[in-house]
């Protein structure tokens, strides 16, 4: 069965409602993802993304680990072990990695990323203040890439995977401005990234 195709302007704005006043401060604090190995997840970040670690929780009794990354100069981060947490909790847009112990002995375990069957979760999106020079610098890295700057329909913009598969987008907010504009009818968040990648997933992520 056809869908039936996307909302009009019209029906976008009237879906949305005003949010109770309470909502006025909140904020997009955290995306969690869960992690195989914490030692290639936080190569990964810290020195292919450039994040920073911003505070690691241990819960023994649960034998899990957290650990919170986000674009902070180091620098900034509280010496005060309760300071560091409130500070870490208030930052905008942080990762927060998810490692249940024993996980990285375990050769079976590979996480779903959301890009395959059945589809969800499709990615994060890192903005960069040149694409091309950030890609050639992941290259070098070693990165593994879904998408090339020059590749696809939506020229500009980069896919690469973190050791676990998860999909994250390089972009640059003035070079979106042409590929967000019509003609173009691929969007973000549903089957376009399919598309603009233009090769689709593998069932299996490589670790």
């Amino acid at each position: 069965m056809e869908g039936r195709g996307g909302l009009s302007d019209e029906a976008a704005a009237a879906a949305c409602k005003k949010g109770d006043p309470i909502t006025t401060d909140y904020m997009l604090q955290q995306t969690n993802l869960r992690v195989k190995d914490p030692a290639r997840s936080l190569d990964f970040y810290t020195r292919v993304l450039g994040m920073t670690l911003l505070q690691k929780i241990d819960f023994p009794s649960m034998r899990f680990t957290l650990y919170f990354l986000g674009f902070e100069k180091k620098s900034d981060i509280p010496a005060d072990i309760r300071e560091r947490t409130a500070w870490t909790f208030s930052r905008h847009a942080t990762i927060e990695l998810t490692h249940n112990w024993g996980s990285e002995c375990d050769e079976s375990l590979a996480f779903h990323n959301g890009n395959t069957t059945p589809k969800g979760f499709g990615h994060i999106g890192i903005s960069v203040p040149d694409v091309q020079a950030a890609c050639r610098v992941f290259e070098e890295q070693g990165a593994t890439f879904l998408k090339k700057p020059q590749s696809g329909k939506m020229k500009g913009l980069a896919f690469i995977q973190d050791p676990d598969g998860y999909w994250i987008e390089i972009l640059n907010p003035n070079k979106m401005v042409p590929l967000m504009s019509p003609p173009i009818t691929d969007t973000p968040g549903g089957d376009s990234q399919t598309t603009a990648v233009g090769e689709p997933q593998k069932k299996t992520v490589k670790l």
